[in-house]
């Protein structure tokens, strides 16, 4: 049997929004979530938030209009003052990258339960208090992000019980995964749960197993009996890209790349398995420069310098500590081995905002972006899902209340 993608079908609903639809961008960060919905375009985002002080600095830099909508408020201060005018208003979608710290493999897999991650529950606490106002203020769709460790935290019975939740506030939800590299020159792979309000149409299935967006990991919940969930039937990512790493790197007397000196590097040298060696032996025999991506670790309690093998970065994190920060090797045929820290303006073509405004502070916009979330993935979610989802042209339903009601 032929699987028909949305890409084939011949549909009459529209794809284009006369008004955009309105959003709250929970755990904003500095705001590439909202960069990617307005790359796809058809999305406003009108309220965001997040606790962040040096975060919403960098928002402030960036974005005209944050201080119409951005505010600097622990989430959990919000649910319990739902009416105020720190609170969202009417919205369609809610997006929230809550912390990842206990989610994913570098945290204590505290999993929900955890300091940071059990951020969720407020998240779901303020979108319940959203619906108990007057004429009921649910959004239609709910987005949330995080690290594939979601999943398979507490051996799934997190990912459970936070679609349970969402359940509960009646929405039915699809859960898939998107690498940033099929966009990128940089490995991240997250978790997307796309939540639909049950009275809304389901768009049609997808009935195939073990795919891109839908590895055989992701069964465990999507086939749940216990849960109300749904394959939407999607377009098929690009691919997972092996170069582009080398034709982002800022040049070499660029004002902000730093060199080490000669004692670093030979102490570097000296943290390099013999494997890694002989990688670096390989490249240095080239006529031309090449650039890999290492990142510091600890295996058996020694700290080792790992390089990769391809022309991608490897997924980008905070600044805390300095086995987080990933350092660039240059290697070349007749040429001494170089290396440096990855710059802050290298870190934000990897995140797919390469003209976002940087701060001065360089910690301060790695902490900015190794926190958030690839704009092209928000981008490509948003042009393939939700926009299509939200105006009806996946299924052919209506478009959702909320929005029929801010448009008239």
């Amino acid at each position: 049997m032929t699987t028909v993608l949305p890409s084939d079908l011949d549909s009459t609903a529209s794809t284009a929004a006369s008004a955009p639809f309105e959003v709250a961008e929970f755990f904003a960060g500095i705001g590439l979530a909202r960069l990617g919905l307005e790359r796809a375009g058809g999305f406003k985002v009108t309220w965001a938030n997040d606790l962040d002080a040096q975060k919403h600095d960098m928002y402030k830099g960036h974005f005209a209009d944050a201080e119409d909508h951005y505010v600097l408020r622990d989430i959990r201060e919000i649910a319990g003052d739902i009416r105020s005018e720190l609170a969202p208003g009417r919205v369609d979608l809610a997006w929230a990258s809550f912390p990842c710290t206990d989610l994913s493999l570098a945290g204590g897999r505290s999993g929900l339960a955890g300091k940071h991650s059990s951020t969720f529950w407020d998240f779901t606490d303020v979108i319940k208090a959203m619906g108990e106002r007057d004429g009921g203020d649910l959004p239609s769709v709910i987005a949330l992000e995080n690290v594939n460790g979601f999943a398979t935290s507490h051996n799934g019975a997190d990912m459970k019980a936070a679609i349970e939740r969402l359940n509960g506030l009646g929405y039915w939800a699809d859960v898939v995964t998107l690498d940033a590299r099929r966009f990128v020159a940089q490995s991240r792979p997250r978790l997307f749960v796309v939540a639909v309000q049950e009275e809304l149409t389901k768009p049609p299935a997808d009935d195939r197993r073990d795919t891109a967006l839908r590895p055989s990991w992701l069964d465990r919940v999507l086939d749940d009996k216990d849960l109300k969930t749904h394959r939407t039937l999607l377009d098929e990512p690009p691919a997972l890209r092996t170069t582009g790493w080398t034709d982002l790197v800022d040049p070499d007397n660029d004002e902000y790349v730093q060199w080490w000196d000669e004692k670093r590097v030979t102490h570097f040298k000296g943290q390099l398995s013999d494997l890694n060696k002989a990688r670096v032996e390989q490249l240095s025999r080239e006529p031309e420069p090449s650039y890999r991506t290492a990142y510091r670790r600890t295996r058996n309690g020694i700290p080792a310098w790992e390089i990769r093998d391809d022309d991608v970065a490897g997924c980008l994190r905070t600044a805390r500590g300095g086995s987080s920060k990933q350092a660039v090797v240059r290697m070349q045929k007749g040429e001494e081995m170089r290396v440096r820290w990855m710059t802050a303006r290298e870190y934000s073509k990897l995140m797919g905002a390469p003209k976002y405004t940087l701060p001065e502070k360089r910690n301060q916009a790695i902490m900015g972006f190794g926190d958030a979330v690839c704009v092209d993935a928000v981008a490509w979610l948003a042009e393939h899902y939700l926009q299509p989802l939200m105006t009806g042209a996946l299924s052919g339903g209506p478009v959702p209340a909320q929005r029929a009601a801010s448009s008239q």
